[in-house]
C-alpha cells in the first residue's frame, strides 16, 4: 500500500481517537456516555442506527453474499427494513414514554418494569453474551479487512490492532460521540461505495460483458435462494429491531417520540435497497474479478477455495489507485468501528446497569469511570474471542439468534399482552437461549434446512403459552 494511502488512513485513526478524547472530557456522567443526554434528533439517530445495524461487519458479510448468491443476497437486508419500520410504528410509542417516564437506561429495565427483577437480570446476562459476540464480529471485520488490504499483515495481527484502536476509542467516547461520528462515517462509507467502489469495481470487470461472460446467470437475479434463506433471515433479523440495547439506547437518546419514530423510517430506506445492493454487487464483482485472474499475485487463480468474505477487500486493494485506496479503507474502518463502539457500550450498559449493580457490586449508575473500565475490559474480552472465530457473517447470526430466541417472546407477551407471568417469561427466556444455543453448538444440520434459531423461538413460544396458563389465577 501506497504511504499516501497509509497516510490518510493513519490521519482517520487518529482522528477517532480525537473524537474520543474530546467527548472524554465533555460527558459528565452515565446519561452522557450511554444516552447522549437524551437530545439527539432523527437524522443523527437514523444515521447512526443504519451505520450500527449494517456497519463494517455486515457490509463485509453481504460482500461474501454477493460473491456466494449475488444479486439474492440483498433480501438480507430486506428484512432489516421490514423490522425497522414495523419497530417505528409499533415498538417506540410505547418505550419511548416509558423510558422518558421512569429514567430507564437499558432495554433490560424494560423487563424489570414488566416483570420484575429476576427476568430483567436474565434479560441482561442474554443482552450482554450477545452484544460481547456481536462485537467480536466487527473487530474479526476490521481485521479482515486489514489483512486482504495489507498482504504482509497477519489476520491475527491486524485483529489485535484494530481491536485495540476500536476499545480505546470507545472507553473514551460514550454513545455522543458515537452518534455524531456515526453520521459522519455513514457518509463516508456511502460516498466510497457510490462513487469510487461501484463504478471503478464495474470498470475493472469489463462492465456488463464481464458479469455475463464469468458469471452465472442466477447470481444475477434476485430468485437465487431458499425458502429456508427468507425464513432464517427473517426470524433471525426482524425481531432483532425490537430487543436490540443498541437500539433501546437511541430510541432513549432521541428528543422526542416524532424524532425517534423517523429516525428508524430513515434507517429502514438506507439498509433497503441503498446498502443491500451496493454491498452484494461490489461482492458480485469481487468474484468475477477472481475468476478473471486479478488476484493471482496474492495467491487465488480462480474464485475457487476463496473466503467469500475477503472478495471485497481483496477487490479494492487490487483497483483502487493512490489516494483512493486510503479513502476507501478509513470508509470502511469507519463504518466497522461505527458498529464496534455501539455494541461495545450496549454489553458495557448491560453489565454496569443491569447485572453489576443489580447485584449489589456498585451503588451508582452515574458513575462514569465505573462505566469506562467495564467498557474496557468487556472490549479486551471480545477480542479474544474474534481470535478464535473466522467467519464475520455466522458469528453475527449466532449472536442475533441467541438473542432473539431468549428475548423476542416475553418483550412481545410483555409489550402487548394481558397480565404478564413473570415465571413464564423466565423460563421462556431460559428455554429459547438455550435451545438455539445446544443445536447450534451440537447439531450441524437440522430438520428442513431451518437455523437453531427457529426451533429456540418455537420452544419459547410453547414454553410461556403453557407456563402462562398453568400459572393463570382462577377468575
Amino acid at each position: 500500500m501506497h504511504w499516501i494511502d497509509l497516510t490518510i488512513f493513519f490521519v482517520y485513526l487518529l482522528a477517532m481517537l480525537g473524537v474520543g478524547y474530546y467527548f472524554l472530557r465533555s460527558n459528565k456522567g452515565s446519561e452522557d456516555y450511554y444516552l447522549a443526554g437524551r437530545n439527539m434528533g432523527s437524522w443523527h439517530i437514523g444515521l447512526s442506527v443504519v451505520a450500527t445495524d449494517v456497519g463494517g461487519g455486515f457490509s463485509i458479510g453481504l460482500g461474501g453474499l454477493g460473491f456466494t448468491m449475488g444479486l439474492s443476497g440483498s433480501w438480507m437486508l430486506f428484512t432489516g427494513l421490514i423490522g425497522a419500520w414495523l419497530a417505528a410504528a409499533f415498538l417506540i410509542p410505547k418505550v419511548f414514554e416509558l423510558g422518558r417516564r421512569i429514567n430507564l437506561f437499558t432495554f433490560p429495565q424494560v423487563f424489570q418494569e414488566i416483570y420484575g427483577s429476576r427476568v430483567a437480570l436474565i434479560a441482561a446476562v442474554i443482552s450482554a453474551i450477545g452484544y460481547l459476540g456481536f462485537t467480536s464480529s466487527q473487530m474479526l471485520a476490521g481485521a479482515k479487512l486489514a489483512s486482504a488490504t495489507f498482504p504482509s499483515v497477519s489476520l491475527d495481527m491486524a485483529l489485535l490492532v484494530m481491536g485495540v484502536v476500536a476499545v480505546i476509542y470507545t472507553v473514551m467516547g460514550g454513545l455522543k460521540a458515537v452518534i455524531y461520528t456515526d453520521t459522519i462515517q455513514w457518509i463516508i462509507l456511502l460516498a466510497g461505495l457510490l462513487f469510487i467502489g461501484l463504478p471503478l469495481g464495474y470498470s475493472a470487470i469489463g462492465g456488463i460483458e464481464g458479469l455475463r461472460n464469468e458469471t452465472d446467470t442466477a447470481l444475477l437475479t434476485l430468485t437465487n435462494l431458499s425458502w429456508q434463506d427468507i425464513v432464517n433471515w427473517s426470524i433471525t433479523i426482524i425481531p432483532i429491531w425490537f430487543i436490540g440495547m443498541t437500539l433501546y439506547q437511541r430510541i432513549y437518546a432521541s428528543r422526542d417520540v416524532k424524532q425517534a419514530k423517523k429516525a428508524w423510517y430513515i434507517a429502514g430506506l438506507f439498509e433497503w435497497p441503498i446498502m443491500a445492493f451496493m454491498g452484494v454487487l461490489l461482492g458480485l464483482f469481487a468474484k468475477v474479478a477472481a475468476e478473471q485472474g486479478m488476484f493471482t499475485e496474492v495467491g487465488y487463480a480462480g474464485a475457487a477455495g476463496m473466503d467469500a468474505e475477503i472478495g471485497l477487500p481483496l477487490l479494492l486493494s487490487t483497483i483502487l489507485p493512490v489516494g483512493l485506496m486510503g479513502l476507501m479503507m478509513s470508509a470502511y474502518f469507519s463504518a466497522i468501528l461505527s458498529t464496534a463502539d455501539s455494541c461495545l457500550m450496549a454489553c458495557s450498559g448491560n453489565v454496569v446497569s443491569d447485572i453489576m449493580m443489580r447485584l449489589g457490586f456498585f451503588k451508582s449508575k452515574n458513575d462514569l469511570r465505573l462505566s469506562q473500565w467495564a467498557t474496557l475490559v468487556i472490549g479486551a474480552t471480545a477480542l479474544l474471542i474474534a481470535l478464535y472465530m473466522e467467519s464475520v457473517l455466522d458469528l453475527m447470526l449466532h449472536s442475533y439468534a441467541f438473542m432473539v430466541s431468549g428475548l423476542f417472546i416475553p418483550v412481545l407477551f410483555g409489550l402487548y399482552g394481558k397480565n404478564p407471568s413473570e415465571r413464564a417469561a423466565l423460563l421462556s427466556m431460559i428455554t429459547g437461549g438455550g435451545v438455539t444455543l445446544g443445536l447450534t453448538l451440537f447439531f450441524d444440520s437440522l430438520p428442513l434446512g431451518l437455523d437453531p434459531i427457529a426451533f429456540g423461538l418455537v420452544a419459547a413460544i410453547l414454553t410461556f403459552v403453557i407456563t402462562a396458563r398453568i400459572n393463570k389465577k382462577p377468575a
